[in-house]
């Protein structure tokens, strides 16, 4: 078959599977998406009153909301996490004098938006380190030029969605100050982070200047982003906004659903992160039973409640074996699974747990585990 005839069959087979580790937003059609929204904004919103215009109205809730959840004087809704940062990065370079911004060559804006700083607001950007991981604070202090902004993805998702240590992080943060830049945190799962840091939402914003905010990574929102901080920064924020394009006429919808997103996912969150704990280590401990002749699981402890897994197996392979046991046994553990940045005959996949996954138990995972590598033997011979 094609593939988007095996990606259909795939998205089918997930729908229809009775257990899942999360809930992906194909498992459910458009209708039904929208009919949990209808239900649901009515908890978080008066919804007698009209449609937003031009950013008023609900819209100016969820940014009060954002405000005061990050511990920032002012926010702004932004329609994509890419505006949202380029008018946050734009904003400081102005302020600094300086367009350089430092951030890892694994960041969101480096590997995923088509050279948009460069390209759209003259920024140049640097890398004080290209290990897997956030840069230390010796590496910032040491750098050999400047710049204006330190930017930091909290987690890094690339390099398997890792956080720093609370001290690790404050003396980055320190190195930044002691170089005169602005910090500025791309947060777009900065929600789950509350259980690594050990650390109330607020407490991790405060060390940067600027924050942003996904509504559907980890909050289920149908799309949108939010930026946080100083009132002036934020008013320029808003001008920009506007010559991107992102003062759209109407977006009560996605801003609803985010608001939603914060009423029930935000505080589900902690327990995502355990559960994903719980799911990592029964993964390790099935994989050394299997005929797998190695694994990989980094972080072993998650920082978060997604984290990625390689095996020394072909795409093909595993994707098949993934989609046989969906549809055999209505049990859905790995989804797709990509060779991009692997060694030949390697795959990694990425695991989340949300509420479809916190029923499971070590043994749930442990015996999915050996059913998906049974028919990973069977691909394979």
């Amino acid at each position: 078959m094609s593939e988007d005839e095996f990606h259909l069959r795939k998205q089918a087979a997930w729908r229809a599977s009775e257990r899942k580790l999360w809930q992906g937003p194909a498992d459910r059609p458009m209708g039904e998406h929208l009919a949990a929204l209808a239900a649901r904004a009515g908890d978080v919103f008066d919804l007698s009153q009209a449609p937003d215009i031009y950013g008023d109205g609900v819209v100016a809730e969820l940014e009060r909301k954002v405000a005061a959840l990050l511990g920032f004087p002012a926010a702004v809704y932004f329609p994509t996490g890419t505006m949202a940062q380029q008018v946050a990065l734009r904003c400081w370079a102005g302020r600094t004098g300086n367009a350089t911004v430092a951030l890892h060559p694994l960041a969101h804006p480096e590997k995923h938006e088509r050279g948009a700083f460069g390209a759209l607001s003259g920024l140049r950007t640097v890398h004080p380190t290209t290990a897997p991981r956030l840069p230390t604070a010796e590496e910032v202090r040491d750098f050999d030029e400047p710049f204006g902004t330190l930017m930091l993805e909290l987690p890094l998702r690339s390099a398997g969605l890792v956080l720093p240590s609370w001290e690790e992080l404050l003396a980055v943060v320190d190195a930044a100050r002691e170089r005169d830049a602005v910090v500025h945190f791309d947060g777009a799962r900065l929600w789950e982070s509350t259980v690594h840091f050990d650390r109330p939402l607020d407490e991790i914003a405060s060390l940067a200047d600027s924050v942003y905010v996904s509504f559907y990574k980890s909050l289920g929102g149908l799309s949108g982003a939010a930026l946080a901080g100083p009132e002036d920064v934020m008013a320029e924020a808003r001008a920009w906004r506007h010559r991107y394009g992102g003062q759209l006429f109407h977006q009560f919808p996605t801003v609803l659903s985010a608001l939603v997103g914060l009423e029930r996912e935000l505080p589900r969150l902690p327990s995502y992160v355990r559960q994903a704990r719980v799911v990592a280590g029964a993964l390790a401990e099935a994989f050394q039973d299997s005929p797998a002749p190695w694994f990989r699981i980094h972080p072993e402890v998650p920082h978060t409640h997604q984290f990625p897994v390689w095996l020394p197996y072909p795409t093909e392979v595993l994707d098949a074996a993934g989609l046989a046991q969906a549809e055999e046994t209505g049990t859905t553990l790995f989804r797709s699974w990509y060779a991009e940045g692997c060694p030949p005959g390697v795959s990694v996949t990425e695991l989340g747990v949300d509420a479809a996954g916190l029923e499971w138990t070590a043994e749930d995972v442990r015996e999915a585990t050996a059913e998906f590598m049974r028919r990973v033997v069977d691909q394979m011979s």
